[in-house]
């Protein structure tokens, strides 16, 4: 057996690793359940990143240094977004600390029609990302107070998270504030605004077939009794101190984002502006979170505010379901997250260092024979890379770097290539539960991805809504603008 194909490991050493993975995981998940991203999964990471070590050192000839250069590389392209998880956890205990989502909740329960919420938590989501550029500060925002909102109006969580990560997604896709659309746009040499024009085409089609289905679903559902809503409200209400002046915390967080102030300034600003909010409306929350033991006056008041940062926090509300929304970890909480992440930066490295990844997209490449060829072998390549890599803005880098080339050859403008990424990519990045989308979402909402995935319509339909305007030829060009006549 060849290892070698040209200077890289052949296609069948490449996917070694890559079944290891698939393997220890799918047993993982068997043995542990939800919980298998608690560690296990860790391990099957690890695990996988050693398989690969071990093949392409002994089998290949790799120098370990190369390996290690490439998981050092790995890991600290995704410093800043360790930062922004951390500040994320404090954003959301604070929030929660200071009455903020749960003022949202109890506004939003009575001005959002129960037949309608999928629907409008879509829409809402949409319009949110759409104005700031960010799908992960939409869901530990506005995602958090519409997840209440639902379950008080008797939907299912996975339902409700579906709802919340389609609309920010599709907003975070198209948002000309969003860095993965600039990214998609700067990998592929595309200008931003012709990258956006040309991906409405896929995308007002996904999203409009995603609203469809959330008010179908809606009209079929059976309203909680106004007495559960009732219950909800009335806990609220008994518990935190609700005031319309607690929503100029999001505004100012808004304003923020819209000024294009960077993600980590204005996670903690927020944050910072919450645990000063808690101070004057929530000191009881505070002193009950501090504990029994806590010092009195204002130094619990503060011990109150910093456990809400980093710590894990539960309020009795007197309801259980709403006892379980309000309970936050803090920065502490995205700890699993970040492991995970280091773990998963750790396998995509060291697959990329060797040269197995570029095996196996070389072999995808022979298909790309025909439009239709092309644009599916650019989808299973983007979403093969966020599996492998755990990180949608590495998977937009690899993807755009190995077909640009192919693209150009071929004829084909660059936005049909930036749109393709973004199809396959951007928007399936949080189905993948060891993705670093997929791991934040399923934090932030307390939902598992393994079990809201299928109600992501928008992001399910994607990728296959790019396969399929490919596939009729509608709307492709070639370089000088006439239509592509198909090579099959």
């Amino acid at each position: 057996m060849k290892n070698l194909i040209d200077g890289r490991p052949s296609l069948l050493l490449s996917l070694l690793p890559l079944a290891t993975l698939v393997a220890l995981l799918f047993v993982s998940i068997r043995m542990f359940g939800s919980d298998a991203l608690a560690g296990s999964s860790q391990i099957v990471l690890l695990i996988s990143t050693a398989v690969c070590s071990f093949v392409a050192m002994t089998c290949c000839k790799t120098r370990w240094k190369t390996i290690e250069a490439g998981i050092t590389a790995n890991v600290t392209g995704i410093a800043p977004a360790i930062f922004i998880l951390l500040l994320i956890g404090a954003l959301s205990g604070s929030w929660m600390a200071s009455g903020i989502v749960p003022t949202l909740i109890y506004y939003g329960m009575n001005l959002i029609h129960s037949s309608v919420f999928l629907a409008s938590s879509c829409a809402i989501c949409a319009v949110v990302s759409v104005i700031t550029g960010s799908s992960w500060t939409t869901v530990a925002t506005i995602g958090v107070a519409l997840m209440g909102i639902g379950q008080a109006h008797g939907y299912q969580s996975p339902w409700i998270a579906g709802a919340i990560i389609s609309g920010a997604y599709f907003g975070d896709k198209i948002s000309p504030l969003s860095d993965t659309t600039v990214l998609a746009a700067s990998v592929t040499g595309t200008p931003l605004f012709t990258h956006i024009r040309y991906m409405l085409i896929t995308t007002v089609p996904s999203i409009t077939i995603a609203l469809l289905i959330f008010l179908v679903a809606g009209f079929f559902h059976t309203p909680a009794s106004q007495h559960t809503a009732n219950e909800y409200a009335d806990a609220l209400q008994a518990t935190f101190n609700i005031s319309p002046w607690l929503l100029l915390v999001p505004i100012v967080v808004g304003i923020l984002i819209v000024r294009k102030t960077p993600a980590l300034i204005t996670l903690f600003a927020g944050a910072a502006l919450a645990g000063l909010f808690a101070l004057i409306f929530q000191p009881r929350i505070l002193n009950e979170i501090a504990g029994g033991d806590a010092p009195s006056g204002a130094a619990a008041l503060f011990k109150g505010v910093f456990i809400s940062l980093f710590g894990s926090t539960a309020v009795e509300t007197g309801n259980e379901g709403l006892n379980n929304l309000v309970s936050t970890g803090g920065m502490g909480g995205m700890m699993n997250t970040i492991w995970l992440i280091l773990c998963a930066m750790s396998f995509g490295g060291a697959m990329t260092a060797s040269g197995m990844l570029q095996s196996i997209i070389s072999a995808i490449i022979r298909f790309m024979k025909s439009t239709f060829g092309m644009v599916a072998s650019t989808v299973a390549s983007g979403i093969f890379f966020n599996i492998v890599t755990a990180d949608q803005y590495m998977s937009i880098l690899l993807t755009g770097n190995m077909f640009k080339d192919t693209y150009l050859e071929k004829g084909y403008e660059n936005r049909l290539l930036s749109r393709t990424i973004e199809d396959a990519v951007t928007v399936t990045s949080p189905l993948i539960p060891w993705n670093t989308c997929g791991m934040t979402q399923s934090h932030v909402l307390k939902v598992d991805a393994f079990i809201y995935f299928p109600f992501c319509f928008f992001n399910l339909i994607s990728p296959f809504m790019t396969v399929l305007m490919a596939a009729i030829g509608f709307k492709i060009y070639r370089k000088k603008g006439e239509m592509v006549v198909d090579e099959r």
